[in-house]
């Protein structure tokens, strides 16, 4: 078996025990890199250098003071920063910034011996679901490459299910993790708000936006969430609360948890293929002992409303920073003829600095926030922002987790939404009701469509049991084989179910 196929756990344990040198390791994902990633575009910059000098240094440490994720690689999202390395959030308006410090996750990570292989390709300022907002690239599906692989963490989803990297971090503002996951037959966690420090995470909608692992498996998941997870002074709205050994108990029994199926939901607009997958992964967990039973959520019919005006407010707020003064690109002088006054240059770099998606975005969540249309938008939205977490918590004084459909279709055609925003937006239907919530979240593969496009399924659990989450999901994948499947690659045919 080939290193690139390899769990985080098995690979962690064969470094562990002196089978692998960090090197060869991270060598041979950087070979990988190099030969795969033309036609995928999942990687906007490689740090192969760096990666070298931090796997050799690792191979030099004695065994005592190696960490837990020791010459473990990772591929991080570029929306968060890594010390001495760019980040761009996907926009031309931060190209050229090198960051000075690095966020909390990639820190804790750094510390438990993980290799920073690369920053992937993401929407630019985590605004899409297809990572075609990206200013710099479009990032293909590795199943199919005239599809999306989801957005905006597609570049982290689609290295993972390439065999590029065996983890990677992404960001989950409204289903950013899960639904490229789940496009990419990954797994796909969003964690409880506020259980990952956000610290040096390039904002874009501040009381929603989360860090989570992408992997192959949902034991891979939690082994990075624990390493990820826990207080931080730096982020005020960042838990206190002990961080569970995930690894420890996400073998528990299942059989005596609840699993609520909101049949309310899974109404017009959902693809044949993906309710079929959902009823199976359903049989699935009844089979392996889970009790199942109807819940109700009457507030999700209007989350992609709700979801809208709040995070294009955020967005409005947290992107005026951005304006070649402060932060982010000064157009040249000689660009600005006839723009004498600070209006006119800002108005020029923002202009020339930002894509259409996201001069959309902050347009609609300067509007939501003007004068006269604040109480009727913004703080109507916040309230139904309020009935959708009391939905949640309705149902789960009855059952343990709620499960949906991460997506409501397969993968789609590259350009197929691009002149449709509202059709996009559509994408995450299913996912952000749990940002809406700050609940934790997690897709796993549970299947594939009849042209063999993985579908993935949801869980969403109370706000900090992500451990309960973890252990349906490794049950599922206990049970089956649909995150064994992998993409065409050379010299080995498609594998699908």
């Amino acid at each position: 078996m080939s290193l690139w196929d390899l769990s985080v756990r098995a690979l962690r344990d064969r470094l562990a025990e002196g089978e692998l040198t960090a090197e060869e390791t991270v060598r041979e994902f950087l070979d990988r890199i190099e030969a795969k990633d033309g036609g995928i575009g999942a990687f906007l910059l490689p740090l192969a250098d760096s990666a070298l000098e931090r796997a050799r240094t690792l191979d030099r440490l004695p065994r005592s003071d190696r960490g837990p994720l020791h010459g473990v690689p990772i591929a991080v999202k570029d929306i968060l920063s890594v010390e001495g390395s760019p980040t761009t959030a996907g926009s031309r308006v931060l190209e050229g910034y090198v960051s000075p410090y690095s966020a909390t996750a990639i820190e804790r990570l750094v510390n438990a011996g993980a290799v920073i292989l690369g920053k992937t390709n993401l929407d630019e300022f985590a605004m899409g679901s297809s990572t075609e907002n990206s200013a710099f690239q479009t990032t293909r599906n590795p199943w199919s490459p005239d599809r999306v692989p989801g957005g905006s963490s597609g570049g982290s989803a689609a290295a993972v299910a390439a065999g590029l990297a065996p983890v990677a971090l992404g960001t989950d503002t409204g289903g950013s993790i899960r639904q490229p996951a789940a496009l990419c037959g990954v797994v796909g966690l969003k964690p409880t708000y506020g259980r990952v420090s956000r610290y040096g995470l390039v904002a874009f909608a501040s009381s929603f936006d989360q860090i989570g692992p992408i992997a192959r498996t949902a034991e891979d998941a939690g082994l990075v969430l624990e390493i990820i997870a826990g207080a931080d002074p730096r982020d005020s709205t960042c838990s206190t609360r002990p961080v569970p050994r995930y690894s420890e108990e996400i073998g528990g029994d299942v059989r005596s948890l609840r699993v609520g199926i909101p049949r309310e939901v899974l109404g017009e607009g959902v693809h044949a293929s993906v309710l079929e997958v959902f009823d199976r992964a359903a049989r699935t967990l009844e089979e392996l002992g889970v009790a199942l039973e109807e819940v109700s959520l009457p507030a999700a019919k209007h989350a992609i409303a709700c979801y809208y005006l709040l995070v294009t407010a955020e967005a409005s707020s947290n992107l005026a920073r951005y304006d070649g003064v402060r932060y982010g690109l000064r157009k040249p002088h000689a660009d600005l003829h006839g723009l004498h006054d600070l209006h006119g240059m800002m108005s020029a770099a923002r202009g020339a600095g930002f894509g259409r998606e996201v001069k959309r975005r902050i347009l609609l969540g300067t509007f939501v926030l003007s004068e006269g249309y604040y109480d009727a938008y913004y703080e109507k939205a916040q309230k139904v922002r309020s009935l959708v977490g009391r939905d949640f918590a309705r149902a789960f004084e009855n059952v343990d987790a709620v499960l949906l459909p991460t997506c409501p279709e397969p993968a789609f055609p590259i350009g197929a939404k691009s002149d449709d925003p509202l059709s996009m937006y559509l994408a995450d239907v299913f996912t952000i009701t749990a940002n809406l919530a700050g609940t934790p979240a997690l897709s796993f593969p549970a299947g594939f469509d009849p042209a063999g496009l993985p579908i993935g399924v949801q869980l969403v659990g109370r706000h900090f049991d992500e451990a309960t989450i973890l252990r349906l999901a490794h049950a599922f994948q206990s049970a089956t084989d649909f995150h064994e499947k992998r993409p065409p690659t050379e010299g080995n045919p498609m594998q699908r179910g």
